[in-house]
């Protein structure tokens, strides 16, 4: 090798090791991506292949290991109709209910001038971070046949024996459902009301039209494939419902599939395979509708925004405004303010009552909850550590899935979504069947720990989170994460000193979003936690099935615990938007 070729290797050293640095960068980001879309794989499908394997038994029912297969199982789900018919009448009009609800309050709140329309927004958004648990609690309180506190008071006013409501029956689950719900609706509703061209209401007032002839034949039209979402989406939702109707309907003995699968596990002895078939008819019906939903977004065909600007523009109801603004703030007095008013009531009287002779008030309801059977407060310790491991956790984890979703340039990122979204076609109480299952003939010692509700916790909150992130991933310029890597940075350093950053406000949201629907969360935990490892969800379900008066107290300690986490989030989103802004 002369002079001249060793001068030319010199100078191509720098170029390889270059080259060499960027090629292990790329092997480090395959290899990071193809892991997390493996975990993601065996986080989702692992439960349900158990679940399956248990409804294919037809040997010893009551045992965790599969001694004959067959399908006599599935022909079992059908022999009780009326838990069917339960299941069917409370999604049917539920979803009804709530929709009727959620339109109603999208309309006057984002369409019409009435006063405090910031207030009133918040306020019906409120419900839906307070777990459907309280307010069926509240609610069991205010509307039992007998002893409700409304038919007391309704009794002893009129003379009377006969009670006004009952919500421990059919159409009460419906009712409380729907009230909870209805906040859902809203929501998805609301962004297509804000987003409306307001010209064509403003022709159909300038030919003539009344203001709710208008809205009839001209705003909801064109909110339709909204609303037709939303329908899906919550229809989905309130198939796979159980918390309400564990409180109100089993007492009464009106079942639904989820309370019925809660009831056969937790038997002696247990039929693991009925609930595993009771669970995977059920997964099959609301994953329908959620592929549905999926259907009706993609092929949305109307169109209210065009190229052409507007100025977002409100419909002066006039003497109309006073009852309009009348409505928004019955349903935040149904949904919240009477609900938690009754559980702070209660939760300070010996005995719930509305006779002003009778009330004695007293503190033994708190302290027996949280000192005398300390069991709540372990239970509120663990979902604590429980939230804040989900939320630590779950941003990371599903943050790298929608980065892998919406900036990798692999193939079969489009299988990851979804696989990541299969979860939300799965109840949260059929999901932890199968888990609960898994880890019972898997020899690791998981059933019984803060792990396996860890692990439930990710899988079931899968598609929460990753479109919360997804949504704060795709606000960010794809340049600026182009510009870092051009210029030698790893994909890891980008991520860490490019990405995260600037998306800090987005990631903290997620955060607090991933903590707190932890907090409240029940039907994914309830065949999960062991008499060492208890959360508050199922520990007040538990105090509400044993009659104990302090159930009531724990109600409001876990109602404020999730207020708190909620005005965190709140300050915490406006800390970092301002320092974002400086």
């Amino acid at each position: 090798m002369n002079a001249t070729d060793e001068l030319e290797m010199i100078h191509l050293r720098p170029e390889a090791s270059r080259l060499e640095r960027f090629n292990s960068f790329i092997r480090a980001e395959k290899l990071l991506i193809w892991t997390v879309i493996l975990l993601v794989i065996v986080l989702v499908f692992l439960p349900m292949v158990f679940l399956v394997l248990s409804a294919l038994n037809v040997g010893d029912t009551s045992s965790t290991r599969v001694t004959q297969f067959g399908l006599d199982n599935f022909a079992r789900v059908f022999r009780n109709l009326d838990w069917w018919y339960n299941t069917f009448v409370v999604a049917i009009l539920g979803t009804a209910l709530a929709i009727v609800i959620g339109v109603t309050l999208s309309w006057i709140i984002n369409r019409t001038t009435v006063p405090w329309q910031g207030f009133l927004e918040q306020s019906v958004l409120i419900p839906f971070y307070m777990t459907p648990l309280l307010g069926a609690i509240a609610w069991s309180i205010l509307g039992s046949e007998r002893s409700g506190l409304i038919n007391r008071l309704f009794m002893s006013v009129f003379h009377t024996q006969t009670p006004l409501i009952n919500t421990h029956s059919l159409l009460g689950i419906v009712f409380v459902v729907a009230i909870y719900e209805s906040c859902v609706a809203f929501m998805m509703i609301s962004a297509a009301m804000k987003s409306m061209d307001p010209s064509l209401e403003e022709s159909s007032l300038m030919l003539g039209a009344g203001k709710f002839a208008t809205a009839r034949r001209i705003t909801i039209p064109l909110t339709l494939p909204a609303v037709g979402g939303a329908a899906l989406f919550i229809f989905a939702g309130t198939m796979g419902t159980f918390a309400v109707p564990a409180v109100l309907g089993v007492n009464a003995g009106v079942f639904v599939i989820t309370t019925k699968i809660y009831t056969v596990v937790n038997r002696f002895p247990p039929d693991y395979a009925l609930a595993a078939a009771l669970g995977l008819a059920l997964a099959a019906i609301t994953g329908v509708a959620v592929a549905m939903y999926g259907k009706q977004m993609a092929a949305n065909s109307y169109t209210t925004i065009t190229g052409k600007s507007f100025r977002p523009r409100r419909m002066n109801m006039g003497s109309w405004t006073p009852v309009l603004f009348g409505i928004c703030l019955l349903y935040v007095l149904v949904a919240m303010v009477i609900p938690l008013g009754v559980l702070v009531y209660t939760s300070f009287l010996v005995t719930p009552t509305t006779d002003p002779q009778q009330i004695h008030w007293t503190l033994d309801n708190y302290e027996h909850a949280f000192v005398k059977l300390p069991i709540a407060r372990i239970a509120l310790q663990t979902s604590f550590v429980l939230g804040i491991l989900t939320a630590t956790i779950g941003v990371v984890f599903m943050g790298l899935i929608s980065w892998i979703m919406y900036r990798s340039k692999m193939r079969g990122t489009k299988l990851l979504e979804y696989v990541a979204m299969f979860p939300q076609a799965v109840p949260g109480v059929v999901f932890s069947l199968g888990l609960l299952w898994a880890w019972l003939v898997i020899p690791v010692g998981m059933y019984g720990t803060i792990w396996i509700l860890l692990l439930c916790y990710l899988t079931v909150f899968l598609p929460l989170g990753v479109r919360t992130m997804t949504g704060v991933i795709m606000q960010l310029e794809p340049s600026l994460e182009e510009c870092s890597r051009m210029c030698g940075a790893s994909w890891l350093r980008t991520l860490w000193s490019v990405t995260v950053p600037l998306l800090k406000p987005g990631v903290l949201a997620t955060w607090m979003l991933l903590f707190i629907v932890s907090l409240r969360e029940v039907s994914a935990s309830v065949l999960l936690v062991s008499a060492e490892n208890k959360v508050i969800g199922p520990t007040l379900l538990n105090f509400y099935e044993t009659a104990l008066p302090p159930v009531t107290a724990v109600a409001v300690v876990m109602a404020g615990v999730i207020f708190v986490g909620m005005l965190a989030a709140a300050m915490v989103s406006r800390w970092v938007g301002a320092s974002c802004r400086d």
